[in-house]
């Protein structure tokens, strides 16, 4: 359905990329014969989602979807372009039928692609919230290219087409992209995608091979194959082949992420170093690790800066996966205990801790941050510095559990001075600043965006909460 006789101004992008408009409210009224286009926004007529649109650019839609109060559409034509349009790098992009979904924003230059994304963690603050940062942190920004080196690649035998195809899926689609390159993976990865398609085309069992999941360390770059049946020899060999000739080294994962291991005993390890604190991370390949360690480097030494530990001082790292920031930390810090939900982890971060001669000055726990209450909580004591880096769904309970000690007048004993929170979700950030806020006695001294993920609309940011001094509980209400 084209709606291509009426041109649209995009006033900004929405947290999926698509640019925002609005009907004009007199053509709308024309339309229907009512004064319907009254309602929205502000006086503005019914909101537009448009895919491939940018702020600032007057566009015209071919829209697919209608509601009542919001259309959804693609751009068609563009009568005015934004100056911060770009030629999009990867040959893949775009909203054609069969594009690939892995990146949104190619067509955004990087530089107002950060300055997006920080609007969106500023309006989630304030409008979610009512929390306002004293000051706006410098954005962390690195490559834009070549940065990602987690990544997982579905693998899909097209009969049809008599090929193998390794890649993202497609935009909106179960299907897989028909990819040959990838500019965001490392070089070697990307120019490894021809020749992983002739493998996989190759094998035995090329229609039991559902997945290829990517995890490059420093020195090492692991590809981990998801099979559903046990591989034949004959496979195994080629992939062996393959893994010498290319310089990969192949895990085999037969079930869950838990069942991966080498396919060849002696295989190097993975790991990267921290090089400011002179710490090295071993993981494994199914571990949860940054995908960007270019800006994990920098992420890693703002959080510790900003915690600004001083001598004698015990901090907690709560949800500390391998310890990330728990070993950054204990170089300044007295002590430092970290938290996690796994049994399992909290053995690995243990032993990363041995390696990098810092179990001495660390201890960890496995405790569900899920559900920590004001008593377990104030049963961990007291920590002058809390670092927080909680998955999408943010640290709600422990917040809360915060929000509950300082309401009841407890909080004296357990309240850190300061808290860093990194966050992977600008709107659990924004639940969890609201807690601290308005009910456990915090100020946010500073917000900012993290590129963690460039040419995507994920937004990563790190915001600082400082514990107003003498600040008194809310009153109690009836």
């Amino acid at each position: 359905m084209s709606d291509g006789y009426e041109w649209l101004e995009v006033e900004s992008l929405d947290l999926e990329a698509q640019g925002v408009a609005h009907r004009a409210i007199a053509d709308r009224a024309a339309r229907t014969g009512t004064a319907e286009g009254a309602e929205g926004a502000e006086g503005k007529g019914k909101v537009v989602f448009i895919e491939g649109a940018l702020p600032g650019e007057r566009v015209q839609v071919q829209v697919s979807r209608k509601k009542n109060n919001w259309e959804q559409g693609t751009v068609t034509a563009i009568a005015r372009e934004s100056a911060q349009r770009v030629r999009p790098a990867c040959p893949h992009f775009g909203l054609h039928a069969g594009a690939c979904g892995g990146c949104k924003m190619q067509h955004l230059h990087p530089l107002a692609q950060v300055a997006v994304k920080q609007r969106v963690l500023e309006d989630n603050l304030w409008h979610l919230a009512k929390v306002r940062p004293a000051q706006m942190l410098p954005p962390i920004a690195g490559p834009a290219w070549g940065y990602r080196y987690r990544a997982r690649l579905s693998v899909r035998h097209v009969m049809k087409k008599g090929q193998v195809l390794v890649g993202f899926h497609e935009r909106k689609s179960r299907y897989v992209a028909d990819m040959t390159t990838c500019p965001v993976l490392p070089p070697k990865v990307s120019g490894l995608l021809p020749a992983l398609r002739d493998l996989i085309g190759g094998m035995v069992q090329r229609d039991r091979l559902p997945q290829i999941e990517l995890a490059a360390g420093d020195e090492v770059v692991v590809l981990v194959l998801r099979h559903l049946e046990p591989l034949v020899d004959e496979d195994r060999q080629r992939l062996r082949a393959f893994g010498h000739r290319h310089g990969v080294v192949w895990w085999l994962q037969p079930g869950g992420p838990d069942t991966a291991a080498p396919m060849d005993a002696g295989s190097p390890p993975l790991s990267y170093a921290l090089p400011e604190f002179g710490v090295t991370m071993p993981f494994r390949p199914t571990d949860f690790t940054q995908v960007n360690p270019f800006i994990n480097r920098v992420l890693v030494e703002r959080a510790v800066r900003l915690l600004d530990v001083q001598p004698g001082e015990r901090a907690i790292d709560w949800f500390c996966g391998l310890a990330n920031f728990s070993l950054p930390l204990a170089t300044r810090a007295a002590t430092v205990l970290g938290v996690e939900g796994s049994e399992s982890l909290v053995a690995r971060a243990r032993e990363n801790a041995a390696l990098n001669g810092l179990a001495a000055r660390t201890t960890f726990a496995a405790a569900n941050l899920f559900e920590i209450d004001a008593t377990r909580l104030a049963a961990l004591g007291r920590a002058e510095r809390w670092l927080v880096d909680p998955p999408r769904e943010g640290a709600f309970a422990l917040a809360k559990a915060l929000a509950e000690l300082h309401q009841s007048g407890g909080a004296g004993d357990v309240a850190p001075r300061r808290i860093v929170y990194v966050s992977c979700n600008p709107a659990t950030l924004a639940r969890d600043a609201g807690l601290l806020v308005h009910q456990a006695g915090y100020r946010c001294s500073l917000a900012g965006v993290i590129n963690m993920f460039p040419h995507t609309a994920h937004v990563e940011s790190m915001a600082v909460f400082d514990r107003a001094e003498g600040a008194p509980p809310p009153p109690q209400t009836a």
